[in-house]
This record gives structure tokens, sequence and C-alpha cells, in this order.
């Protein structure tokens, strides 16, 4: 079932000449228990989209559904079903952690024990700190706890790790995980590729406010190449190996490296290895990898938008 379902959403700013199109033209769904990222550098249009999503911004056209309702028109029916995590929250300094998300639970209708909610995000041992004492990192993990407060159907989390340390930025994915393995939808924005590899179920990539590229991560970089690389120090010249299975393109040298470029990993790496062993040549800081997410982020990014 699409929990979310965004149809040919346009976002205009301005009027007339001067009238710019953040979003142009997006169109997708999140299931039931899906968590979608939304990846695009700054300027993309990734919050603009976003904000419409939330209900907390008209489009200029199209039209958005959040558990079947318009998330501005029906938003008191959405906003209990949905949870907010944006990039920078307000908070009343003077309250402590603790005050403050029992004050926020106050306004809901299913909200977990505060215990809990402290205890997931690792904040248990803050509760009496007030929360103007509390590091960024802390007030990060604050605004995921409000947001998750309400067991909500639907989540939204905008840049939900940004300051946070790497055991920090563990645990919330584990509570993410957590709240997917519960039936959330989640509709996650963030500037860390790894996390968008880690937990996303599909990702949708942004550029100039259209959709470039959408699929799970394998779909999405499987269009890029892999690469070999190793020093070159003279034992095996570029043009040979341009001959090898699967190499894509010209073979490039590169600060004293040479690297090679393959649509199939194991053949093109087992072909080389074995001219190698043919030969007695021992390679040199040799490296074989996959193609990543951020490969394909970057690649993706300086093609032109398709509509």
């Amino acid at each position: 079932m699409s929990v979310i379902e965004v149809l040919d959403v346009k976002r205009t700013y301005g009027k007339g000449r001067d009238a710019f199109t953040a979003v142009d033209g997006v169109t997708f769904q999140v299931q039931a228990g899906e968590l979608v990222s939304i990846l695009g550098v700054n300027g993309a249009g990734k919050t603009s989209l976003v904000e419409v999503i939330e209900g907390l911004a008209p489009a200029s056209s199209g039209t958005v559904r959040v558990l079947g309702s318009d998330p501005i028109r029906q938003r008191a029916h959405v906003r209990q079903h949905t949870g907010i995590m944006l990039q920078e929250a307000g908070f009343a300094g003077d309250l402590t952690v603790e005050e403050t998300l029992r004050m926020w639970a106050g306004t809901l209708t299913n909200a977990r024990p505060v215990d809990e909610a402290l205890e997931l995000t690792d904040l248990t041992y803050r509760a009496n700190v007030r929360v103007k004492a509390l590091s960024g990192g802390e007030r990060r993990r604050l605004d995921l706890a409000m947001a998750t407060l309400g067991n909500p159907q639907v989540l939204f989390l905008d840049e939900p790790t940004t300051g946070l340390d790497p055991a920090s930025r563990q645990r919330t994915w584990e509570l993410v995980r957590m709240m997917l393995r519960g039936g959330t939808s989640v509709l996650l924005t963030t500037h860390y590729l790894e996390e968008a590899e880690e937990l996303a179920d599909r990702v949708l990539m942004m550029s100039s406010g259209k959709v470039v590229a959408s699929g799970t991560v394998a779909e999405v970089v499987a269009a890029q190449p892999s690469i070999i690389s190793f020093t070159d120090d003279g034992k095996l010249h570029p043009n040979e190996v341009e001959l090898l299975p699967s190499v894509i393109g010209d073979v490039r040298e590169i600060r004293g490296k040479i690297e090679i470029h393959s649509d199939d990993l194991q053949v093109t790496l087992t072909a080389l290895l074995k001219m190698c062993e043919d030969r007695d040549i021992s390679l040199s800081d040799l490296n074989a990898r996959s193609a990543s997410l951020e490969q394909a982020f970057l690649a993706l990014d300086n093609q032109p938008a398709v509509a």
C-alpha cells in the first residue's frame, strides 16, 4: 500500500520573469514499511519537495497524498500519524530534556513512554539537563526523540545524523531500522551517502528540481563501472591493459597510478592477475572496488535532468 503518493508535483517561487521552479514534475510513491532516500546537492530541490509532502508548503501544481489525505487540507488527520525531524528545531532552552519530551507527549495520541524515548536516543543520562546546555549532537538526538515519540506511521527525517559521532550515528540507524520493522514508512534526506546505502530500500537522485535517477541502491549503482587501480611502475603499459576483457574506455594514468574501468570486476580482475602471474609481475598498491553510491551520485549530478 502506498502511504505517500506524489504525482507531477511542481513548486515555483516568484512570478513572471523572476519565477524559479525548485521542484519540476516529480512523481514517486513510498510503500508501507519502506525507506526512500532523496539525494542531491544543495539547491537540487530536496527540501522544497519534502516541505510540500509534509504539508508545510503548497505545491504550485500536482497532487500529494499522505496516508490517503491531502497534507495541507487535511493536516489535522495527517499530523497525528506523522513524525517530522527538521534540520533544526526550536526548543525552549530552560526546559530539561525530559520536560521537553513530556510536554510534546501531551500533544500526541499514541506517545511511547518518555523513558523509552530517552533510552532509544541515548539521552537517559541527560534527562535532567536543560536543553540550552546540550551539545549539538545531543540536540540532534532530542530532535529524533521528538520525531519518533508518537510512534508515527510516516516519519520524515531531514539530515538526521548531522553532527553525530559514529557511535550515535549507528544507534540512530538502529532506531530507524526498528521503526521500519514496526511498519513505519520513512522519507529520508541526507548528505551522508553511506547512510542511504545502509538504510534505503530505494533512492531518488534529484538535480535541478527533477528526479534524474531512481531505484534500489544496486540498480542506481549498476550503471557505473567498477574500478581497479595499481601503481604505475612501468611493468604493464596502459595500452595492453586496455585489451583485458570487460574494460570500459581508455585506461587512465592518474598521479602515478593506472586506473581501469570495468563493467565486470571479477572478469577483468581475474584476467589482470592471470597476466601478472604469467609474466611474474607483482603489482603495488593494487585496489579493486565495485561502484559506489557516491560514484553514481557524482556522475548523475553532472548530467542534465530528464523529464
